[in-house]
């Protein structure tokens, strides 16, 4: 039997890539994690210190993305996207020469990379993956996150961001209030906000919420207003003056 791929995760997010490697621990046969990287700076390193078999990568990551690694590298190793977005979805992405995960990533749908792997053809060039990659770059799709990942105690837990009210600035966490309990994020306020798709509104320095979730909003003084929300809890959190524009450019005063 032939020896298992070398495996490098490559993801912004710490509980994504600790997830994935306890997923991919299912199958020692074909895995063999060696290392992880935080972006695309370490990924390159890495790549090139240890010239890994596969990777799987994460699309959308603070200042550069995986198109950003996979076109700065001379020889591109077998490529598994891993992402929450869904507009990189396309035919492209169903040949045998890349592979296409959704997070939240379940285990049987890795079975089927793994039985794509069986069938892979190991001689289609790196021109031929970045051709690939520049007709995915250049379709304008709009971005679609749908879920956020977190860890309580041992456990990765995967949130749907239709469940989460609002986002909420604590110390050196973020809080997200969500339908099914409040969760602890160590990404920032600022990092949410250029990741978050478009019913997502950052009202104040710490404050993100859902537009969908908006039952009423009441001015306030200083330029400020009160929002109201449906949820469970029935949050009201207050905007920043700062931001007065910008909501009112999104309620139409």
């Amino acid at each position: 039997m032939s020896k298992p791929y070398t495996t490098l995760i490559i993801d912004d997010e710490a509980p994504a890539r600790a997830g994935l490697e306890n997923l991919l621990k299912a199958f020692p046969e074909t895995f063999n994690v060696i290392d992880s990287a935080k972006n695309v700076t370490e990924a390159k390193e890495k790549i090139a210190q240890q010239n890994p078999d596969i990777i799987f990568l994460d699309i959308e990551m603070p200042g550069q993305t995986g198109f950003d690694l996979l076109a700065q590298l001379k020889t591109i190793p077998i490529v598994v996207f891993c992402t929450a977005y869904d507009q990189y979805a396309l035919e492209a992405f169903e040949t045998n020469s890349i592979d296409y995960l959704v997070k939240p990533v379940k285990l049987e749908r890795i079975k089927k990379t793994v039985e794509k792997l069986k069938t892979f053809d190991k001689n289609k060039s790196s021109e031929e993956i970045l051709t690939v990659l520049k007709e995915i770059s250049s379709r304008k799709e709009v971005k679609k996150m749908t879920s956020i990942t977190t860890k309580k105690n041992d456990k990765l837990i995967f949130i749907k961001l239709d469940e989460v009210a609002f986002f909420e600035a604590d110390n050196n966490y973020v809080n997200i209030n969500s339908e099914t309990g409040v969760f602890l994020s160590n990404e920032s306020i600022a990092t949410l906000a250029t990741k978050l798709p478009d019913n997502f509104l950052r009202i104040h320095r710490g404050i993100i919420i859902n537009k969908d979730f908006v039952n009423d909003i009441q001015k306030y003084f200083n330029s400020r207003f009160i929002i109201t929300l449906k949820n469970k809890k029935q949050s009201s959190v207050t905007s920043g003056r700062s931001y007065n524009e910008v909501i009112k450019k999104w309620i139409g005063v």
